[in-house]
C-alpha cells in the first residue's frame, strides 16, 4: 500500500475508515468528536492495534485490522502497532471454547522474528510506533496487579462472551490466568494513552476492556473499531490455519495467486471490499458484470486476486 498521508475533512476521513469497520463503539458520533477534538487541538489520533506472535505466518484475516490501521495513518494519524509478546504467554481467550494453550517466551520470540516484516506489507512502520507490551506489564508488582484487578468486577468478566458459554458447559472450565488477559489487553490501552483501538469482531469484549481501563486510570476511554472476520476460501468458517482455508501472508506472490484462485465465487464481495481498496463502485460494477452473465466469474476472480497479491507484493 502506498503511502498517502494527508489530513482530509472529517467526514471525508471518516468515511474512508468505515470501508473495513464492522462496529463503532460506543457509536459512530463518538468517533466523530473525537476527530473533530483532535483536529481542533493539531494533532494526530493514537490509534492502536494489538496482535500476539502466536504464530510465524499472519493469514489474510489477520491483515484486516491493519489494513484500517493504514488508513489512518495515511489520514496523518499515529499507527501504534503493540506486539503482545507478554500477552502471547498467556493466551487469548477470545472465541475459544477451551483454554488456548500459553506459548513459552522462546516460542514468542522466534513467532516475532517474521512478524515485523509481514505487518509491514500493510503499514508504513517506518512511521509507526511499534511497541512490546513486556515493556511495562513485565515491571508489574503483584500489589500493582491487585490493585489493578480490583478495577474489575468477576461480574463484568463474565459478561465476555467466551467466559459466559463456558460457564454454561458444565464440561468446560474457565481458569483465573484467562481472566487477566482482557485485564492486560486493557492496560496496553492506559500504557500507549490510546485514542482508537482496532480489532476484529472476536476483541470487541477486549477492547471495551480498554475503555474501562481508561477511565479507572485517569483517561479519556478509547473509541473501539472493529472489523469483520474473513471468512475462508470455502465453508462457513472464518479463516483459519488449523482449517486449511487460508493464504499466509508470507507467501510467495505465485502460491497466494494459486491459493485464491480457488476461493468460492461467493466470497469475491467480501474480499474485494476487505482486502484491497478498489473503489466499492467499481466492485459493484464488476460483481454485477458476472451476475448478468456479460463476465466468467474466473476472469472476475483473477482480477481480484491479482489486486490483493499485487498489494502485498508492492507491485
Amino acid at each position: 500500500m502506498a503511502t498517502t498521508t494527508r489530513r482530509l475533512p472529517i467526514t471525508e476521513q471518516l468515511g474512508a475508515i468505515c470501508r473495513g469497520t464492522e462496529k463503532i463503539l460506543p457509536d459512530e458520533a463518538a468517533l466523530l468528536a473525537l476527530m473533530e477534538r483532535a483536529d481542533a487541538e493539531n494533532r494526530p489520533l493514537r490509534v492502536k492495534l494489538g496482535i500476539d506472535p502466536t504464530t510465524h505466518d499472519l493469514t489474510l484475516g489477520h491483515t484486516i485490522p491493519l489494513r484500517n490501521l493504514r488508513r489512518f495513518q495515511d489520514l496523518g494519524h499515529q499507527a501504534v502497532l503493540v506486539i503482545g509478546n507478554y500477552t502471547a504467554t498467556v493466551g487469548d481467550p477470545s472465541g475459544r471454547s477451551k483454554a488456548r494453550p500459553p506459548l513459552t517466551h522462546e516460542q514468542v520470540r522466534a513467532n516475532a522474528e517474521t512478524f515485523r516484516e509481514q505487518a509491514g506489507k500493510i503499514l508504513d512502520l517506518e512511521h509507526a510506533e511499534v511497541v512490546w507490551n513486556s515493556e511495562w506489564l513485565s515491571k508489574l508488582t503483584l500489589q500493582e496487579l491487585i490493585r489493578i484487578c480490583g478495577q474489575v468486577s468477576v461480574k463484568r468478566m463474565l459478561q465476555g462472551e467466551y467466559f459466559g458459554r463456558r460457564m454454561e458447559d458444565p464440561e468446560q472450565t474457565i481458569f483465573m490466568h484467562e481472566m487477566f488477559y482482557p485485564i492486560m489487553q486493557g492496560m496496553d490501552s492506559v500504557a500507549i494513552r490510546a485514542d482508537v483501538e482496532l480489532g476484529g469482531t472476536d476483541q470487541e469484549f477486549n477492547c471495551l476492556m480498554g475503555r474501562d481501563m481508561q477511565r479507572q486510570n485517569g483517561q479519556a476511554p478509547q473509541v473501539v473499531v472493529t472489523s469483520p472476520l474473513l471468512l475462508g476460501l470455502t465453508g462457513p468458517e472464518k479463516m483459519s490455519k488449523s482449517l486449511n482455508n487460508y493464504v499466509g501472508v508470507g507467501w510467495p506472490a505465485q502460491e497466494q495467486f494459486n491459493r485464491l484462485m480457488t476461493m468460492a465465487d461467493d466470497r469475491m464481495a467480501g474480499y474485494y471490499r476487505l482486502l484491497t481498496d478498489v473503489p466499492l463502485w467499481e466492485v459493484e460494477r464488476r460483481l454485477a458484470a458476472v451476475r448478468s452473465g456479460e463476465r466468467d466469474p474466473r476472469d472476475a476472480k483473477k482480477d481480484l486476486v491479482t489486486h490483493i497479491v499485487a498489494g502485498l507484493h508492492g507491485e
